[in-house]
């Protein structure tokens, strides 16, 4: 039964690097590398959430996962997606890729280590490392180094397109570990006062 959405969610998420599936929780787990951020149950694809983005997910409806463990009911932190996301790849990959921000900065909250890559920290997908890279930022060190501005600044160089404001928020969230959403307006207007520099 859970076969065609799991599927199809191994296929679409196969961007963000190698997914594998695992039983977990009476379905399969999603696992990036060896970090796990959605699960399929009952052919229902479920996001893994966290303080950067519960609020966001339990605004648009969305509920947590309950299983049963020894008759138990026990809430899960994943949450099941609306049918009307498969339609939209774009917001179910953008969901998907904040899933795997927060569990990826969850585990390196429990085991002590920072993301090596850069598509590994919040906000930053595979596409945005190959563009941080082109422009020589090529660690999450680098990033730090250089600060959300002086990256943003350094894409701009090396890229001919305009960058979106968004960028920059994502940037700062990459480095502070937190969703671009959530970037206090206060902080982003620094950081367009020293853009502007």
């Amino acid at each position: 039964m859970d076969k065609p959405a799991l599927k199809n969610a191994m296929r679409l998420f196969a961007e963000f690097g190698n997914i594998k599936s695992r039983s977990m929780f009476g379905g399969f787990g999603l696992f990036c590398e060896n970090t796990m951020f959605a699960l399929v149950v009952g052919n229902t694809l479920h996001l893994r959430a966290g303080k950067e983005n519960e609020n966001v997910l339990k605004q648009q409806g969305l509920a947590p996962y309950i299983y049963k463990k020894r008759g138990f009911p026990v809430v899960t932190k994943y949450f099941a997606i609306p049918d009307a996301w498969w339609e939209d790849h774009q917001k179910l990959l953008t969901e998907a890729k904040n899933a795997l921000d927060v569990a990826v900065h969850d585990r390196s909250l429990k085991t002590g280590t920072c993301p090596s890559r850069l598509k590994d920290l919040p906000n930053l997908r595979l596409a945005t490392e190959r563009m941080l890279k082109k422009a020589g930022i090529d660690s999450p060190e680098t990033l730090q180094k250089h600060g959300a501005v002086g990256a943003y600044k350094a894409l701009i160089s090396a890229h001919d397109k305009d960058l979106s404001l968004e960028l920059l928020w994502s940037l700062e969230g990459a480095i502070t570990g937190k969703h671009w959403s959530v970037v206090p307006p206060k902080r982003r207007q620094e950081l367009l006062q020293h853009l502007d520099k």
